[in-house]
């Protein structure tokens, strides 16, 4: 069985005899008929590692199978055969001697010793590297994470920061091997290659980072075999609040009080933002709850280079502490000559 498909077993006067024979190829190989030429190879490569003689030493019908394979592979994956394969059901270019085209065998001598051997070769090669590459990515260094707290103004303009980290460091004294000259355990690393040490380390924080943020340091991970690269260190801030600024993804939100004049009259305040101090204008008639927007006043954008946020500000109308009776009076007198209803709406005196 090949590729989940039974071989059926190679009768005399076959392909492989010199004469022509109708095998199916696509099935020989596990294929369907519209498979692309990367899917024809991995497919041949999956069953010659199978059923090559040298991985089958004595095995007769392992050889006779991955000739029949190598056969289909041959045919399959050259455009001008296989189009010769699919029009007529079999291929040749060597005509019979005495025989009509459609007679004509195949020509298998291509498949001799020294081409087992160099398929043979390359697929073990391939083995071995992929072998390679995968003890390499085991053999890297272990990623370090470790968290850092910053105030709320650090993340917003960013900071940098040092911060003492705990890291395996490649031993110095057996460069890693963990042994010595005399192949006796090294006495510094205790035979592990690697000994723990404490770095200060310096972090840039960018501007923009929240709660949750990785930053990556290049290398400050745990050290390494020999030949293999260090891991690296993530910071995961951790960012304060803040009194009255509050963030929603890179939007910032603040509530300012304002007066019943201003409200009433409209005015020109300052309101606070991440960069400082700003004047909002407040329109006459201004409800307790408005919202007002500063365009790009928010936080620096993180997914968006060079791009901020927006800051809403929301304001919020105090009432006027009576003070004096001076004060009483004026309030008084204002309700006389405003003789509004607020509840009206609602059918209330």
């Amino acid at each position: 069985m090949v590729g989940g498909v039974d071989l059926p077993p190679v009768a005399p006067g076959s392909a492989l005899s010199g004469m022509p024979v109708n095998h199916d190829y696509y099935k020989i190989l596990g294929i369907p008929r519209s498979a692309k030429g990367d899917d024809i190879k991995k497919a041949y490569r999956r069953l010659a590692r199978r059923h090559h003689p040298d991985v089958n030493p004595g095995d007769a019908d392992s050889e006779e199978r991955f000739k029949r394979i190598s056969e289909a592979f041959e045919i399959l994956s050259d455009p001008k055969k296989r189009e010769f394969y699919d029009r007529f059901g079999y291929y040749s270019d060597q005509p019979a001697a005495g025989a009509a085209p459609s007679a004509a065998g195949f020509d298998f001598s291509n498949f001799g010793a020294g081409n087992f051997r160099d398929i043979l070769s390359d697929l073990f090669n391939n083995l071995k590297g992929d072998a390679s590459r995968a003890s390499h990515q085991s053999a890297r260094g272990a990623d370090i994470e470790s968290p850092l707290t910053l105030t709320f103004e650090e993340a917003m303009a960013g900071a940098t920061k040092k911060i003492e980290v705990e890291r395996g460091e490649k031993c110095f004294t057996c460069n890693g091997l963990g042994v010595g000259a005399d192949r006796a355990a090294c006495a510094i690393c205790k035979g592990k290659g690697v000994f723990l040490t404490r770095e200060s380390v310096s972090v840039k924080m960018p501007a923009g980072v929240e709660t949750g943020s990785r930053v990556r340091v290049p290398g400050k991970g745990h050290g390494a075999s020999p030949g293999n690269s260090a891991g690296d260190l993530y910071i995961i801030a951790n960012v304060g609040s803040h009194p009255y600024f509050k963030r929603q993804g890179d939007n910032i939100y603040c509530t300012v009080p304002i007066t019943v004049p201003e409200a009433a009259l409209g005015a020109k305040i300052e309101v606070p933002t991440v960069d400082g101090r700003a004047l909002l204008r407040i329109p006459p008639g201004t409800q307790s709850g408005q919202k007002f927007r500063l365009r790009e006043r928010g936080a620096p954008s993180l997914r968006a280079r060079g791009m901020r946020g927006d800051q809403f500000v929301e304001v919020k109308i105090t009432l006027p502490k009576v003070i004096s009776e001076e004060t009483k009076d004026l309030l008084q007198r204002f309700a006389r000559h405003n003789p509004e209803n607020p509840r009206a709406e609602m059918g209330l005196d």
